[in-house]
């Protein structure tokens, strides 16, 4: 028979010494679980062999897990929740994190939410920042979760369209309009708790989320508001909420970001963190005044979706080689160019993990730190104060690295700088803006680095695209146009027996025919060829000849390549890849 133990006293314990306070189990009993879970080794949880053994049940186990955080357990099977409580969390919301709102004491803001998971705490953190709620928990079974996520959020929930619908109706919004410039600080407060308000933004970003978006973006013009969202590069717009609910998001995303709502004529930046469905998501704030009120985009960091490793980066066989050879160097600069958003960061960081081993001391210098990874020492630029990333650079020379990144090349003294840190030992890798890997020589002689630092140094460039891959549910052949062709430098002749795919637009791809990205890779490793030619001011159509005679392999014929492997389509490989002069 279980006893009813105070939770002061079983709180911090160990399960099997709470399980035996309680009476469930006895001491014998909780010895031959411990056995068996020894036998079975590492990794296996004492609570699952417990209830394998049918020493306890499911109920039993819950129980003694809250009291072990020193939560309550609730019994909620068959309880009957004011519907005015189910309507404090969105469905979508609820059935994400799993909880159900059980009571809610409006003197003191607080909502009392079951779990059916103690290590579930994470999700009241998260409701706190969405919702603006304090929020207790209680822990439940997992069928009695189920039960009642299916008797109170089973019905289709509102969504984006009802919401903005509601929103439009509201009274207490509606008054707002056409007053951004003189709302108060009370009436800001009240904005920001706005329930409409914190439904339709808590949708947004789980549905960004959940589609991989990239960017979330809310943008004032003189008539209209409009919530964008960017998948795979691309901007797709959504259903546009009233206008006059502008401040009211702005607020609200202030009021999560811990930034200041009172303050609307300076730009603002901040963080919130949260966690969806087991998944850590940074979302980095941009707050930027226009003519017409607040821009705020939201930058999403799903740390789930990053596995940082070499391998997942798409090189082939061949630029992988090149690539491990480049990093394994003992001293000199790698650069990786291209637009942004086109995933340097992303194969530095890549980089960076294979040889962030116990042995070497690795230092990035970051404007902003996207990742943060274990192991490496990230410093974030700060050019308001005079930390950039020249000023930086100093001092991380005298923290005895061995690997260091620079952000971005931007000014002569960084790019001396490197080239110093390069000479004096020390791998360097760092980024450029250019089209393509021969024209970095030319950036670095026009930021004024003279050309011998340039060959005494530099060890490779890695010129990178991202391009759309074709969604594998609804891919199909198709004859391209002599037009299409032509933008590829391609005759008709030069294609026959080729295919040629498309994806026709369907449910996986939100009707875009796309889904995912790849990257397209030109990697140029120096050799003592190129260094003469660059020592002899060459021209960057002679050095891109050179490098090709050594082996480098070009963007738009790597395009071209997945073209014909049905990867990607034409119109990315045109977008993306800058055509060869000749």
């Amino acid at each position: 028979m279980a006893k009813d133990i105070p939770i002061e006293q079983l709180r911090g314990r160990s399960l099997g010494r709470i399980l035996v306070k309680m009476g469930v189990l006895t001491r014998d009993k909780l010895q031959q679980c411990l056995n068996v879970q020894t036998k079975k080794g590492g990794g296996v949880q004492l609570g699952q062999v417990m209830i394998e053994l049918a020493m306890i049940d499911q109920k039993q186990l819950n129980k003694a897990l809250a009291a072990q955080r020193g939560m309550e357990f609730a019994e909620i099977s068959g309880l009957d929740i004011d519907k005015t409580v189910v309507d404090m969390i969105p469905a979508q919301m609820a059935n994400a994190y799993r909880v159900i709102p059980l009571e809610y004491s409006k003197s003191d803001n607080s909502l009392f939410v079951a779990l059916d998971s103690p290590d579930n705490f994470k999700a009241t953190d998260d409701l706190s920042t969405l919702m603006g709620y304090k929020v207790k928990a209680k822990v439940v079974v997992p069928a009695d979760m189920d039960e009642m996520l299916k008797k109170y959020y089973s019905k289709e929930d509102e969504s984006i369209n009802d919401l903005i619908g509601q929103l439009e109706g509201d009274d207490f919004l509606g008054a707002f309009a056409g007053r951004d410039h003189s709302i108060d600080l009370d009436e800001l407060k009240e904005l920001a708790e706005s329930n409409p308000v914190k439904k339709l933004l808590n949708l947004v970003l789980l549905q960004a989320i959940k589609d991989k978006a990239s960017d979330i973006h809310f943008e004032p013009f003189e008539d209209e508001y409009k919530m964008r969202y960017r998948i795979d590069g691309v901007l797709y717009e959504m259903i546009p909420p009233p206008k006059h609910i502008a401040v009211a998001i702005s607020s609200r995303i202030k009021v999560m970001a811990n930034l200041d709502i009172a303050e609307r004529r300076m730009p603002q930046d901040g963080r919130i963190p949260l966690t969806v469905q087991g998944h850590q998501v940074d979302l980095r704030v941009a707050i930027l005044p226009t003519m017409f009120g607040e821009s705020v985009v939201l930058r999403v960091l799903d740390r789930s979706q990053l596995d940082l490793k070499l391998e997942n980066l798409g090189l082939n066989p061949q630029d992988m080689a090149t690539i491990r050879l480049l990093i394994q160097k003992p001293n000199g600069i790698m650069i990786v160019t291209g637009p942004t958003g086109s995933g340097k960061t992303t194969t530095l960081y890549s980089a960076l993990k294979e040889l962030n081993t116990i042995d070497a001391k690795l230092i990035t210098t970051e404007d902003p730190v996207e990742y943060d990874i274990d192991g490496i020492i990230q410093v974030q630029m700060k050019p308001e104060i005079g930390l950039t990333f020249a000023s930086c650079l100093r001092s991380i020379l005298r923290q005895d690295p061995d690997v260091i990144m620079v952000g971005e090349i931007r000014d002569l003294e960084t790019a001396q700088i490197s080239a110093q840190a390069s000479l004096t030992g020390h791998l360097v890798f760092t980024t450029l803006h250019t089209n393509d890997a021969p024209s970095a020589i030319a950036r670095l002689i026009d930021l004024g680095l003279e050309p011998f630092l340039i060959t005494a140094t530099l060890e490779g460039v890695v010129a990178q695209r991202l391009v759309r891959k074709i969604c594998k549910n609804c891919k199909e052949t198709y004859e391209p146009t002599e037009e299409q062709l032509m933008e590829l430098d391609l005759r008709p002749d030069m294609v026959q027996g080729k295919k040629f795919y498309y994806g026709r637009g369907c449910d996986q791809c939100n009707n875009t025919g796309y889904r995912g990205r790849m990257g397209v890779y030109e990697i140029m490793a120096f050799n003592d060829e190129m260094r003469e030619l660059v020592m002899n001011h060459a021209s960057t159509n002679v050095l891109r000849n050179a490098a090709k005679k050594a082996g480098m392999i070009t963007m738009r014929e790597k395009g071209l390549k997945a073209i014909f492997e049905g990867i990607t389509t034409i119109e990315e490989v045109v977008k993306e890849t800058v055509m060869e002069e000749q």
